[in-house]
């Protein structure tokens, strides 16, 4: 009930941060009252600066770990300001600003080798890694701020040896052009990933405001450490440190706040070996905190997902012997003497049939290499199967091949009902397979 006694003719909502309804008054105009009085201020300050600073229609528009990031990230580019500062005033001091005998045509020259061999690094990197960094976003984002703090150490210190300056700077150029790379492509996977309204672009535009804003800040505070720090090595050294460990810090914490719900491989083999062992899917909440950010770490198998067949097969018997009770979208292939689990995958496989394959991938590892005595899933299969593989790792035995498969085919269907209770989305994936698909004869209808 209103003040005057009658009831609300509507209420209005702006998200979950502002409620307000409408009261109908005795002359038949519309009154409209916040439902806290705090609020009358439209535009109070708090309002103007998430207005300006974050996505519209925050929180809701966004993913649940977008506010942590961000202060995170905002902190580590502060330092990085900071510490970005101290090495350009050691770069323009090497090519001889302030030195009376240093010509511009020297100068220019090395600035012009700098940006040369960063451009080419861009594009080696782009070619050689840009399709992997979708898939280990968060890895690949911390092993550029790495890099990126790596460049800025040899920029400080290249003064210090003028006879390998031009050198230093090169390769402090060609580091600092592949974290821009990686740098800005994970970003635009963790952007994607936040962004939950189609709103990449209103997400990444904030995220740049509030980039900007910090190097500004940044601006200001070098301001006043450069004149202390113009003649001073010491204290040169010392503040990049302490930048540089609050920089690693910011960053670890960022990435490792991050809370993604589609599957790479890291977090694939989490999620599976923890379904064996108790025969419940963690959700995405207690799988993240544990995924490896070290690019490479508990991978004992290299996987080659999407494999041509020209690769692992070179005999029709070899292949007939594959397909025989086969009913999937896909082919395993195990060479435990080169250590590697090569999958063929069918024209039609979609993204759950991947994720069936990197799963039964992940299974032939777990046999090889864990122990299963304590699995909840199947155990006296896996501890057959493991016994067999073990037994005689480098015999070819296209038994095994069978079996796995009805292993499969009897586990799969569990998880993947687990995945989708637990939060984890199916119906994409971030399993990096290549782009090789074979089209061959099934006798009846493939279906997982």
């Amino acid at each position: 009930m209103t003040e005057f006694g009658t009831p609300p003719l509507c209420t209005e909502s702006y998200g979950s941060r502002r409620a307000q309804h409408y009261q109908p008054l005795p002359d038949g105009t519309l009154r409209c009252v916040p439902d806290r009085p705090e609020e009358q201020a439209y535009w109070s300050p708090r309002d103007v600066f998430m207005s300006v600073f974050l996505p519209q229609g925050y929180p809701e528009s966004v993913s649940p770990d977008y506010l942590a990031y961000q202060i995170w990230d905002t902190v580590q580019a502060f330092a990085s300001s900071i510490t970005g500062t101290l090495a350009t005033q050691a770069v323009l001091k090497g090519v001889g600003v302030g030195d009376e005998t240093s010509t511009v045509a020297a100068a220019t020259v090395t600035w012009i080798l700098k940006d040369g061999t960063g451009m080419l690094g861009r594009i080696l990197f782009a070619w050689s890694k840009g399709n992997k960094l979708d898939c280990d976003a968060k890895q690949w984002r911390l092993f550029a701020d790495v890099l990126n703090d790596v460049a800025i150490l040899m920029e400080i210190l290249a003064p210090a040896f003028p006879a390998c300056f031009t050198l230093i700077v090169c390769i402090s150029g060609f580091f600092k052009c592949i974290v821009g790379v990686a740098g800005g492509a994970t970003r635009a996977a963790l952007t994607m990933h936040q962004a939950r309204r189609d709103n990449m672009a209103d997400v990444s535009a904030k995220d740049g405001s509030q980039e900007t804003l910090v190097n500004l800040a940044g601006l200001l505070c070098s301001l006043f450490l450069i004149p202390l720090v113009a003649d001073n090595l010491h204290l040169t050294y010392a503040l990049y440190g302490l930048f540089t460990v609050l920089h690693l810090y910011a960053n670890y914490r960022a990435v490792r706040a991050v809370c993604m719900e589609t599957l790479n491989r890291a977090r694939l083999r989490l999620v599976l070996h923890h379904f064996l062992r108790w025969g419940k899917v963690p959700g995405p909440a207690l799988a993240n905190p544990k995924e490896p950010l070290l690019l490479g770490c508990r991978q004992q198998l290299r996987l080659i997902l999407g494999a041509p067949l020209h690769t692992v097969v070179s005999s029709t018997a070899d292949f007939q012997k594959a397909l025989e009770g086969n009913s999937s979208n896909y082919l395993l292939f195990f060479n435990q003497a080169a250590g590697t689990v090569s999958v063929v995958l069918h024209q039609q496989a979609g993204s759950v049939d991947v994720i069936k394959a990197c799963s039964h991938a992940l299974v032939q590892e777990a046999l090889l290499y864990r122990d299963v005595a304590a699995s909840a899933v199947e155990r006296e299969s896996l501890l057959a199967l493991q016994h067999r593989l073990r037994e005689e790792p480098y015999k070819k035995d296209w038994t095994t091949v069978p079996e796995m498969q009805q292993l499969m085919d009897r586990i799969f269907p569990a998880f993947l009902m687990g995945l989708t209770s637990a939060g984890w989305t199916t119906d994409r994936n971030l399993l990096g397979p290549e782009e090789w698909r074979v089209d061959w004869t099934m006798d009846r209808k493939k279906s997982l």
